[in-house]
């Protein structure tokens, strides 16, 4: 599995780029890479400890995907998880946030 403990990468306190419309040059892999730790976290995290549950979501989940930086979640689990029988049941939600910024 994938786990990322921090951003890593010459973002310093900016997200997206150091000003705004420039992005950082790592942007790609950085979003890239938070897609795939966000694919693993329900299957093997424990995100839910109550005295009713206990333990990782497991695969029935519905991924909510917000706008370009987590559009590749979709397209990795069409891609790699759902041929292997992973996330079988599992559903997307794509959300705009700013549709000012679409091209």
């Amino acid at each position: 599995p994938l786990f990322l403990e921090k951003v890593w990468g010459e973002t310093a306190s900016k997200v997206y780029g150091p000003v705004a419309g420039v992005d950082f040059k790592d942007n790609q892999l950085r979003f890239s890479l938070l897609c795939q730790a966000a694919l693993e976290a329900p299957r093997v995290l424990n995100l839910n400890s109550s005295k009713y549950f206990s333990g990782p979501y497991g695969e029935e989940v519905v991924f909510i995907v917000n706008d370009w930086h987590t559009v590749l979640l979709p397209c990795y689990l069409k891609a790699v998880y759902k041929p292997r029988g992973l996330y079988s049941t599992a559903k997307v939600a794509f959300c705009i946030h700013n549709i000012a910024y679409q091209g």
